[in-house]
């Protein structure tokens, strides 16, 4: 019987904490026109000649303090850590590989041991609980333009979203729980941030994103493909499954770059808030990654937590994500055989 193949796609990261890699990670990441969607040439200007010179010494200071000499990564650590579970839990019948959008191992030369093993019904899943053009259509983009020359194309099939995976939601209910959000003065559900105008694109009516209150806040027909309609649905399963009132959480975004306006509200100015209001402690889930990172385990628990206790506040406890929870990888069992 011919084996299935499976295609498990994480963003990346740079090969070191090296500058020199980060600046190699970070032009490949920041020239991708669905991360920046801007005219090309405005693009190549301000990704080579303003962001990357001035950003790649900063981010790779950064890398080095959660960098580790075994592991590489948190991302690339707990990456490979899934696949290998995934591996073992599909067994002869699948051929599980491991990618990062942008570097090492690419989707490349990962399609080309699934085609060299004559596999030719392969599933793609992007690690993105949430869709995005910016990273699970990212994802669908390179893979399309790679098999496209292959003369014998084989059949693919792609997770879109998976934003409101029982499995998914469980697993995150499962880690808040150790820390009792009752204790909490107020939970934060904070995503990676994207421009306001990648999120207006998604809306094909032209009459919907940001033009009616509360527009992201229920999931419905006509913004079921926004990410911030089903990064509100995630935080309100997450919160439901922990019996956390909606009154006592807030849905937030993080990583802005540039000067244009991201999805609001901000997670930093969400803080400042809260400080300001007198809350002493806060707990933060970051849905938006299966695996903890930089975006995490840094600007979280260090940036965030200094931001915070610099405006009085006390402590910023971040939940780990998914990285190698047994019942994430039922979730993903579930997805690669569905």
């Amino acid at each position: 019987m011919a084996k299935k193949g499976i295609l498990l796609v994480n963003l990346g990261t740079p090969d070191s904490a090296g500058t020199a890699d980060v600046r190699k990670y970070l032009n490949e990441f920041l020239m991708d026109a669905r991360v920046i969607d801007v005219n090309p040439v405005l693009r190549t200007f301000l990704v080579k000649g303003i962001i990357v010179p001035f950003r790649a010494p900063k981010s790779a200071k950064l890398y080095q303090q959660i960098w580790s000499d075994d592991t590489g990564s948190p991302l690339m650590h707990y990456s490979k850590l899934q696949h290998q579970a995934l591996t073992e839990r599909l067994g002869d019948e699948y051929q599980v590989e491991l990618a990062m959008r942008y570097q090492s191992p690419s989707i490349e030369a990962a399609l080309q041991r699934l085609k060299g093993n004559l596999i030719s019904d392969i599933k793609v899943i992007p690690l993105f609980p949430q869709y995005a053009s910016a990273s699970t259509g990212s994802v669908h983009d390179k893979v399309m333009e790679l098999v496209k020359g292959w003369q014998t194309i084989p059949h693919i099939t792609f997770i879109n979203s998976f934003h409101n995976n029982e499995g998914m939601i469980a697993t995150f209910a499962e880690n808040g729980a150790k820390y009792q959000p009752e204790t909490y003065d107020h939970i934060l559900f904070s995503f990676h941030g994207l421009p306001q105008r990648q999120i207006i694109k998604c809306d094909h009516t032209g009459t919907y994103c940001l033009k009616v209150d509360g527009c992201c806040n229920t999931l419905n027909d006509t913004n079921k493909l926004c990410y911030s309609a089903q990064s509100h649905d995630t935080a309100r399963l997450i919160a439901e499954k922990l019996n956390i009132p909606k009154e006592k959480y807030t849905v937030c975004f993080q990583s802005r770059l540039g000067n244009d306006p991201w999805v609001q509200p901000y997670t930093s100015a969400t803080i400042a808030k809260l400080a300001n209001e007198g809350k002493k402690r806060l707990l933060v889930f970051c849905p938006a990654f299966v695996a903890d990172c930089l975006e995490t385990v840094y600007e979280v628990t260090e940036e965030y937590g200094a931001e915070f206790k610099a405006l009085g506040g006390e402590h910023v406890q971040l939940v780990e994500s998914l990285n190698d929870s047994p019942t994430w990888i039922d979730a993903l069992e579930e997805m690669a055989r569905g």
